[in-house]
């Protein structure tokens, strides 16, 4: 989409190329996407008028990074219920560990937490152990 500030005053003929398919949590919604583009036709040269399919090409883009962030959303929570579900089975199961020292570590699980980077057993001496590659659960 090329758009020129209504403010610029060093030429009309520059634009710049504005992406609105962003992905960070501050990007365009649906109501900035909207004035822009209102912004865009008020300010377009009417010698030389902007392709109308450009417009709908762009919204179209626009709702399908919607609905991708909104999937992805729903799979995060889908996968945190999972996790949640497995957690509750390790529950007073025996776990066995080696640490990066080498040392091996044997006891019964009393409590799972799970956060971003994944599920912390805690034994019932208070030791916490990583659910993952290395732990043998009996």
């Amino acid at each position: 989409m090329n758009v020129t500030s209504a403010t610029d005053s060093t030429s009309k003929s520059s634009s710049s190329t504005s992406s609105t398919t962003s992905t960070s949590s501050t990007g365009v919604d649906y109501n900035t996407f909207l004035q822009l583009l209102i912004a865009e036709m008020k300010n377009q040269d009417p010698t030389n008028p902007m392709d109308t399919s450009q417009y709908m090409s762009q919204f179209a883009q626009l709702s399908s990074v919607e609905q991708a962030m909104q999937t992805n959303t729903k799979l995060d929570a889908l996968l945190s219920s999972q996790s949640l579900s497995q957690a509750d089975g390790l529950i007073g199961k025996t776990v066995s560990f080696t640490d990066s020292t080498g040392a091996t570590f044997t006891g019964k699980v009393a409590s799972i937490s799970i956060n971003s980077d994944g599920s912390i057993a805690t034994l019932e001496n208070g030791t916490k152990v990583a659910v993952g590659p290395g732990l043998t659960i009996s």
